[in-house]
């Protein structure tokens, strides 16, 4: 068990049966009362959302997760493949869940998989990732009116809002949890 104040980003909580993962978290010290905690948490296994309030004393059950580096091989139509890098034992992540990741994760990559009783649980991702730029239209000399922005298409097919001044070829950092461009990157 652990306490609601204590939860942060990322820990895993067993809610009626089914483990969750924290993907909010939000601190509230209101003026009258005691303080308590608004979480989002995520269901890996269904896809589900639920959002939770607690007030800080709450406990709640927390579950024992374990971490592996594992190397992301491809995915298919419903399931990403990785490989333990200690065992080489090669496994299945279903994709129901984690639909986004597809365009984040490059392949032969590693990952950190957290699980829960020999079950992938999460996928962490970092929260900034270096992509090439594999389709970028030029810009247009003068076309400024719009914010100088254009849409391109990064190496893993997903597409980014950037500067004019990006081209096709060059390296640029990506949030992974915005899915905004951050910065070009020299090579």
């Amino acid at each position: 068990m652990i306490k609601a104040g204590s939860i942060d980003k990322g820990t895993a909580l067993l809610i009626k049966g089914t483990p969750y993962v924290v993907v909010e978290r939000e601190f509230v010290n209101p003026g009258k009362g005691s303080a308590f905690v608004r979480l989002k948490l995520k269901s890996p296994s269904t896809g589900q959302v639920l959002r939770e309030t607690y007030k800080t004393q709450d406990s709640v059950e927390d579950i024992i997760v374990s971490d592996k580096d594992c190397q992301y091989l491809y995915a298919d139509n419903d399931s990403y493949h990785f490989m333990d890098l200690e065992t080489y034992d090669q496994f299945e992540v279903p994709m129901q869940g984690f639909e986004d990741y597809k365009l984040l994760m490059k392949d032969g990559e590693t990952y950190n998989i957290v699980f829960w009783e020999d079950k992938p649980l999460d996928i962490k991702i970092p929260f900034k990732v270096v992509y090439e730029v594999t389709e970028a239209q030029e810009a247009v000399k003068g076309d400024t009116v719009t914010g100088a922005t254009k849409m391109v298409t990064v190496e893993t097919g997903l597409q980014v809002k950037v500067p004019i001044f990006i081209k096709q070829g060059e390296r640029i950092m990506i949030n992974t949890e915005t899915k905004e461009y951050v910065e070009r990157v020299n090579q």
